[in-house]
């Protein structure tokens, strides 16, 4: 049996379960060696069992995909036991509450100045004289 890597190494799933990692190992190209803490984390969020399953059942272009979203969300979960990813979701919300804010004031202001600068194209032109309208 050869080893999956190049480097002669098993991969990080492989290691932690002591076996021999071979050519057909499919998670062998997700945790490579050097990855042990992240296999570590998505194993223990879902299992290896779910893993190797949920890559079976997917399209080869899907799979990096789903690897990706798995490494997030136990990353997340490692880094915030209790909540998990809900913490950035809740940070990322209330980030786009205070853009939503800071936009319609924005749109306030701009409507206010446009509301000017056309009650002063409207105005006549003793207003202008007057100093009320700058130009």
């Amino acid at each position: 049996m050869t080893l999956k890597s190049g480097s002669g190494q098993a991969c990080a799933a492989c290691k932690y379960q002591r076996r021999r990692c071979t050519s057909e190992c499919v998670l062998a190209p997700f945790f490579p060696a050097d990855q042990m803490k992240m296999f570590q984390n998505v194993h223990r969020l879902f299992g290896v069992k779910n893993i190797v399953n949920t890559l079976r059942e997917l399209d080869p272009d899907q799979k990096a995909i789903a690897m990706k979203s798995m490494k997030s969300q136990a990353t997340m979960r490692d880094k915030y036991p209790v909540y998990g990813c809900l913490v950035e979701i809740q940070q990322l919300s209330y980030q786009i509450q205070l853009a939503e804010e800071e936009l319609q004031a924005v749109l306030q202001q701009l409507a206010y100045y446009r509301q000017s600068q056309q009650h002063c194209r409207n105005s006549s032109h003793a207003s202008f004289t007057a100093g009320e309208c700058p130009a």
